[in-house]
Order: structure tokens, then sequence, then C-alpha cells
């Protein structure tokens, strides 16, 4: 039988998605002060529901507002914000579509402006631009009430209508921290080998699956490595997914790299020739994952032409495929897509032509971007990318401000 876009997929725990598009995570960065859902939200995902999508997915909802990924993060830390999630999943989900919650600590790459001494596995520092302190390596105790965090910040969800969650244990954050042996380097049960380096994650995912039942879709995004040295390595990844497997999660995400390395970012500029020819990202390491599980698997990134994305889920390469610009650059050109009716979709790059300020660039523009989308003005294609690489430092700053006067 041949698989497409418009075809459904069932999850190992009994869910049905209706398509085997997604809208995969991006951050959204417009939460209240008091680290709630907004009108914003309400709004991004109403249209982005429209848009015709299998699946959404949240850009990360912290389980610590001490740790945020970015100022603006949304944290799921108190069952008295339901009320308020309630607005934002029904909005998301008016379509028959599921709506998953993307669940993250930041770890040691929570910037200065929310964390001077940010908790991670071990005292190693991110240095990138002066933005991140030295964090402080995390006890027992600390490790427990993150997976207590985990564990709340996904019964939340599902008490809000969210169908699914996402644990994020990629690109650097705190569980793809655990997992790196560049930045876990403790002696305990917690650090040393792969086994050691991952149980932090099977634990929370096993509690996740205790709490929110065996009909509740879980994911985890993972990277298919660092990609650097001494960091996490395909062989390691190949492990976790063996793991995954064993646990019987209902879809694995694969991405890779850190802020140090934004290989999930920039991949334009570092792909090998063999996969810009077939246009996804980590899709060689698709096929490693394939000889050794059957989870259901999606990658995000690259993903342009209706013609590739049917092609990878024929041959049975992948189940579902993960777009994120699109949804912002050619929201109302998804459903078409979808359909057939529009063949393929402008990969909109941005450049400032200095080394140092690309991903910075990059990454300010589609902030912008999500931002005036949460406020219903329509995307604008004519920004400064010099401007862009200096809003998410400016954003960082005075969305902290306002919450130190809140």
């Amino acid at each position: 039988m041949s698989i497409k876009l418009n075809s459904s997929i069932t999850l190992p725990c009994g869910a049905v998605i209706k398509n085997r598009l997604v809208k995969s995570a991006m951050t959204e960065r417009i939460s209240d002060v008091d680290f709630s859902p907004t009108r914003g939200h309400e709004r991004l995902y109403s249209d982005w529901s429209d848009t015709g999508a299998g699946l959404l997915i949240s850009g990360n909802v912290v389980i610590d507002r001490n740790h945020l990924e970015s100022a603006g993060n949304v944290c799921f830390d108190s069952e008295e914000m339901i009320p308020k999630l309630k607005k934002w999943s029904k909005a998301g989900t008016k379509n028959d579509n599921h709506f998953w919650v993307q669940i993250s600590h930041s770890g040691r790459q929570t910037n200065i402006f929310n964390a001077v001494r940010p908790k991670a596995p071990s005292e190693v520092q991110l240095k990138k631009l002066g933005l991140f302190g030295k964090p402080r390596e995390m006890s027992e105790e600390d490790i427990e009430q993150v997976i207590k965090g985990f564990v709340r910040a996904a019964d939340i969800a599902k008490k809000s209508g969210f169908t699914g969650v996402q644990i994020h244990s990629a690109h650097g954050y705190l569980l793809s921290q655990f997992l790196s042996p560049r930045t876990n380097q403790r002696n305990d049960k917690w650090g040393g080998s792969i086994e050691n380096r991952s149980r932090l994650l099977r634990i929370i995912i096993e509690k996740v699956r205790e709490t929110v039942g065996p009909e509740f879709p879980i994911s985890v995004k993972l990277n298919s490595s660092d990609f650097q040295r001494g960091g996490f390595t395909e062989e390691d990844s190949l492990w976790v997914v063996k793991m995954l497997d064993e646990l019987n999660i209902d879809l694995l995400e694969i991405s890779g790299g850190t802020y140090e390395k934004l290989a999930f970012f920039l991949m334009n500029e570092d792909q090998k020739e063999s996969t810009k020819k077939r246009e996804a990202y980590f899709i060689d390491f698709a096929k490693k994952i394939r000889e050794v599980s059957n989870l259901p698997l999606m990658i995000t990134g690259g993903f342009r032409s209706y013609d590739f994305c049917n092609e990878v889920l024929s041959s049975g390469e992948l189940d579902l495929i993960g777009m994120g610009r699109p949804f912002i650059t050619n929201m109302h050109q998804i459903m078409g897509f979808i359909n057939g009716d529009v063949d393929h979709l402008e990969n909109l790059v941005l450049r400032t032509g200095i080394k140092n300020f690309e991903d910075g660039a990059e990454g300010g523009f589609y902030a912008r971007q999500l931002i005036r989308l949460s406020k219903g003005k329509p995307f604008k294609l004519n920004m400064s990318p010099l401007w862009c690489s200096s809003f998410l430092i400016i954003h960082e700053f005075k969305k902290a401000m306002a919450k130190k006067m809140f």
C-alpha cells in the first residue's frame, strides 16, 4: 500500500493521527509574566490547526521556571493554570488533529538573565557569547525534583486537554546533557556508561507512563549525535533507541546538535552531499534506526517537496514528516501541500555574511515572525539580518526585567 502525506497512522498506544505531517516544536516566547499561555498562543495554534496538519507539537514548555529555555516560555508546574491551558489546547485541536506538549528543562543552557548558576549534571559551562553561567552539579534531591517535574507537567498536559507529550532529550537541554559524556562527568549511577547516562530519561518515561496511562501518546526527541568531540555519538544514540523500543514509546523524533553546535539549525552548511540530494536532515541516520527499532519515526528539517515526503513515507524510512519554518513562511500553503495541490515549499534562509552572527540572525528572524503571527500580523519578509541577530538577547533581557518587576 502506498503511504502518502494524507494517510492516517495508528500509534502503539492506539491513538490515530489523521495524516503524516507534523508541525514540529518552535519556541513561542509569548507567555505572560506568570509563565501562563496567552491569547497569542490560542491564535497561533488555532491558525496552525486550520492548516490541516495531523499533529502540532508545542514549543518548549518548561518544568522549572528557574530554568527557562527562553524568556516567554510557558511553565507547567501548577494545576492552577489548567483553565488557561484548556483554552490553549482547545484552540489547537479544533480540527480533529493532535496537539502535544513538548516538555523540557534547560539545565546549563539556561541563560544568565534567568539563572546565574543553573543546575546541570556536572559543572561544565556553556561558553557562548558570555550568556551562560557556570552550572552547579545536581544533587540526588535535584534529580528527584526533575523527575517529579516531568511527571507533573505530563499530568497537567493530559488534564488540560492536550492529546500527548513529547519529552525533549535533544539539542543540549538537560536530558541531553545527561546523555552526553561531554557534559555529564559524574561518577555515580547517573554518569559513566551509556546505561547510567540514560537512566534519568528511562525513569522519567516509565513514571510518565504510569501517570498518564497506556492510551496517552508519549514521544521522545533525541539527538542522532551532538556533532562534538567527546559528546553523544551515533553509537550512544542507537543504544538509547533500543532502550526506547523496549519502553514502547509512541513516536521517536530524531534531531542533532546543541547550542554549541547548532546542527539542527544551520544544516545547510554542514550536511553531507548525499543528504543534500535527498533533501531531509538526518535521513541517513534514520536507516540505522530502522535496523534496531520498529518505533514510529519522525525527522524534522529540510523537507520541502511533496514527492520526496511521499517517497520516504512509502519506502518505510519514516512514519511522519516534521516541519517547522514552513508553518511560518508558508502557512496558507500547508493544506494544499498535504493534499498534493502544492508540490514545493520554499526554504527561506537568512544570512548576515558574518559567521558568528548567523545562528542568531536565523533564530531572531523566526522568533520575530512567530511573535508577529501571535498578534494576528502577517509574515514579514523584509527584516534586517543584523537586527535579527541581536533580537534574542534584547528579548531575553527585557522579558527577564519584566518578570523581576512582577
